[in-house]
């Protein structure tokens, strides 16, 4: 039998902290996006619970190595949530907003060093933050509010800033969830974390954001009806 060629998916990769963790749940962004790209494109999800930028830079070399084994067509970047924890309330994620804008902007020369161009890649900064309904949360863990809106407003300036100085897109959540006065709460399960409608209007964005470049991708083997019943491995084999 002659050797076959093996079939490789292009990737998008969603890189973040809980809030693409999270994004593969049931209703969320993540599964929206994914569910849109099928037999085109793998979504690959690498949120990792409750990290930071820094953290993210530490880990660039082993989630993009400098020879990826495929090909990257998109990568969302989605960090800012933990970063902006107060300092003396949480020390542990707390990265100071420079040290935050810098980060990103080594991500997105790392991306390019490993083929992932700047037109690819997408700055998602931090939503809002509610801070009564947080704090409910912080308490059942036994300490106090750790996280503010207005320090969050200032992380999201600080991602925008990052991505036209990098020449990658941003998307503004913090603003965008507080347009015109709308109430952000509903776009909220616990003060920080999304809810399904907050989910629904990420992936609304995010999916504005990809449509024109990845929309176009070709449909991955053939559709069923094409492939020849008497002889399927001339359709199933061919490049």
């Amino acid at each position: 039998m002659s050797k076959t060629k093996a079939v490789v998916w292009p990737q998008l990769v969603l890189f973040g902290d809980s809030i693409t963790q999270f994004s593969f749940q049931a209703h969320g962004w993540g599964s929206e996006i994914a569910n849109k790209l099928a037999r085109k494109c793998d979504v690959v999800n690498r949120g990792l619970s409750g990290y930071n930028s820094r953290w993210a830079k530490v880990l660039l070399p082993r989630l993009f190595p400098s020879k990826p084994s495929q090909d990257i067509v998109g990568v969302t970047v989605f960090f800012g949530a933990n970063d902006s924890a107060l300092e003396d309330k949480n020390f542990q994620q707390h990265v100071p907003l420079n040290e935050y804008s810098e980060n990103l902007k080594e991500i997105a020369r790392h991306l390019a060093s490993v083929g992932v161009s700047s037109d690819r890649v997408i700055f998602i900064c931090p939503p809002p933050l509610h801070e009564a309904t947080w704090e409910k949360e912080c308490l059942l863990k036994g300490c106090p509010l750790n996280r503010h809106n207005s320090v969050a407003g200032r992380y999201a300036q600080a991602c925008v800033e990052a991505a036209g100085q990098c020449g990658v897109e941003a998307l503004d959540l913090w603003t965008l969830m507080q347009k015109d006065g709308q109430d952000y709460t509903v776009y909220l399960s616990d003060g920080l974390h999304l809810s399904d409608q907050g989910n629904q209007f990420v992936a609304q964005h995010v999916w504005s954001l990809l449509e024109g470049r990845l929309a176009s991708l070709p449909f991955i083997l053939p559709y069923w009806g094409d492939v020849d019943p008497r002889d399927p491995e001339s359709s199933l084999l061919c490049d």
